[in-house]
């Protein structure tokens, strides 16, 4: 799909890859939900392939994602201006942002996780539908977006950011199957492992 540059394709490819990454996570059981990757992260040198652990840290990042999409978005439409990161961090080390969101959220639950996604992809959809295309695509519009325009932050913190989220729990997925699949073959041969629900 070609990278928006209108509010109408902004908002489909928004709501088609969230409906991709729900029916994806619909498709897994509850063990693959809850359980911890285990796929190959050698030679990946994002940092996020060493910090995300399994589907719940990949869903609460897409959601603080999205509230600090509108958290910035509303502080300077009412006057507060202030730019996208929060202090302390910085674009040149926003990693240890993405390390300290993940920490908040080691004790959310995976059911809570998805609510507070469903909840922030939507506010997002909310407040993207309030722009006008030039509002969005004209670069500069906004002084505090910088030298770019508000409508790619909005690709970024949605559609974008959920195409990041879908290869990596698709990788999980097909790991996770490949070794139910492994299990069933033992089983087969006479093995006895613990069956997976």
């Amino acid at each position: 799909m070609a990278r928006p540059t209108n509010k109408a394709d902004l908002l489909k490819a928004a709501a088609s890859r969230f409906t991709e990454l729900d029916e994806l996570l619909d498709s897994m059981d509850s063990d693959e939900l809850r359980s911890t990757f285990t796929f190959e992260i050698a030679g990946k040198r994002e940092a996020h392939w060493k910090r995300d652990k399994n589907v719940r840290d990949v869903i609460v990042h897409l959601h603080e994602w999205h509230a600090l999409l509108v958290t910035w978005i509303e502080a300077n439409l009412s006057g507060d201006g202030r730019p996208f990161l929060p202090a302390p961090y910085t674009w040149a080390a926003y990693g240890d942002m993405n390390v300290a969101l993940w920490k908040e959220h080691q004790g959310t639950p995976l059911d809570e996780a998805r609510t507070l996604l469903d909840e922030s992809h939507a506010r997002v959809l909310r407040l993207v539908e309030g722009f006008g295309d030039d509002e969005l695509f004209v670069k500069r519009h906004f002084t505090w977006t910088g030298s770019t325009n508000l409508g790619s932050y909005c690709i970024s913190a949605t559609s974008s950011h959920y195409e990041w989220a879908l290869k990596k729990l698709r990788l999980h997925h097909k790991t996770w199957r490949a070794s139910y699949s492994q299990d069933q073959d033992e089983r087969g041969a006479g093995h006895l492992l613990p069956a997976r629900k």
